[in-house]
């Protein structure tokens, strides 16, 4: 199949269209977009001014400044139990979403399968299908949290079966993987001899005490796993588009080849900035401050959903929440249409998200904490009036 036929099989973004469609709506307070409400700290612009200063603005090489690279190793050892070598195990990406398409081209082959947790954040499956593998959607259940469990995988995976995702703390359910969780997914994937594109961008935002885990850590994991971040939620950079993956050497080699005919490169004054700011100790009391602002507004959202006749499980992880509304009678896209025009709340479907996210809706809290007090009391009004609750 030409890489044109697979781009008819990859709709629009859901969310985007949301947003879209949201632009027109006067007084409008929007709980779709996953983007935090914080600017980037102030010590990171002046990094990157400091290096237009310097005059890096020209090319970089294809797999990040080593300045990059090195402090990315750092980092791995020290938050994550993973050791690299910066020169030939780690490279960094325009935004974490392009390592996804990037790392599949590495090794999938046509109609080879990739299992993934559902609800699933939406860049995932349209990535397998442009590189000509088949996305497999692996349910996950309220009962559970939505966490993924070895038991859902069993059921769907095949000879054909060559990957598998795996997102803690997840977008959009807000779901964190136990190490129980983590360390029985490993088993099962050196059984089935998968590859692990383990996505950890929310890493940072875990609450109740929680911690996260990297699958990469465990034992004889490294060699079978790609370990996916970046900046864009951890230090509010959204617009900088850095990521960043730790792999074995053979698939990273492949990965800078297609970064080489693709992007080229990073932005290099905005790779100097994160370089800096990994090892400044201001950039983690920045995100330590962003995290319990969303732990305030986790428990807040949380409290008014369940109030008002939405069950939700509480989430331990990201900025999200995801309620049912299957009991409202309405499917999750009637009733996201319906916030949007009675309630103007813009939320996100359940469906947006895979198959198994029908009948629920995400809704980020990565809004200020009076604008989702607001949005809450609109909502419960229009339920109420409506009486679907």
């Amino acid at each position: 199949m030409a890489l044109s036929d697979r781009l008819e099989l990859v709709n629009p973004s859901e969310i985007r269209k949301l947003f879209d469609l949201a632009q027109g709506v006067e007084g409008l307070i929007s709980l779709g977009i996953g983007e935090p409400d914080f600017d980037t700290p102030e010590h990171i612009k002046e990094y990157a001014k400091e290096a237009l200063d310097k005059g890096m603005t020209h090319y970089g090489p294809n797999a990040g400044l080593m300045m990059l690279r090195e402090a990315l190793a750092w980092k791995l050892k020290e938050q994550n139990g993973i050791e690299v070598d910066p020169k030939t195990q780690v490279m960094v990406t325009v935004g974490a979403n392009q390592a996804f398409l990037m790392g599949f081209a590495a090794f999938l082959k046509e109609g080879e399968e990739v299992l993934i947790p559902s609800p699933m954040f939406v860049s995932y499956a349209p990535t397998v299908l442009l590189a000509g593998g088949k996305p497999v959607e692996v349910p996950t259940y309220e009962e559970n949290e939505f966490r993924l469990s070895v038991d859902d995988l069993e059921k769907h995976v095949t000879d054909k079966t060559r990957a598998l995702i795996i997102n803690t703390p997840n977008n959009p359910t807000g779901a964190v993987l136990t190490k129980k969780d983590i360390e029985e997914i490993a088993d099962f994937a050196v059984e089935h001899d998968l590859i692990v594109f383990s996505d950890e961008v929310y890493e940072h935002f875990v609450y109740d005490g929680v911690k996260n885990h990297s699958i990469a850590s465990l034992d004889g994991m490294f060699e079978r796993t790609l370990t996916i971040n970046g900046f864009s939620k951890t230090f509010a950079m959204t617009g900088w588009r850095l990521g960043f993956v730790a792999a074995p050497e053979w698939i990273i080699e492949k990965m800078t080849r297609f970064q080489m005919y693709n992007a080229t490169c990073p932005v290099t004054f905005a790779q100097y900035a994160a370089a800096k700011a990994l090892k400044d100790e201001r950039s983690w009391k920045a995100v330590e401050e962003m995290r319990n602002e969303y732990d305030r507004r986790r428990h807040l959202v949380w409290k008014r959903l369940n109030e008002m006749g939405l069950p939700t499980v509480k989430p331990k992880g990201a900025f999200y929440i995801f309620p049912r509304v299957k009991d409202t009678g309405l499917s999750s896209k009637e009733f996201s249409e319906l916030m949007l025009l009675e309630a103007k709340v813009a939320v996100v479907p359940g469906s947006a998200f895979g198959s198994a996210g029908e009948g629920y809706i995400r809704i980020s809290y990565a809004t200020a904490y009076e604008q989702l007090e607001e949005a809450m009391n609109r909502m419960e009004k229009v339920l109420k009036e409506k009486k679907l609750v």
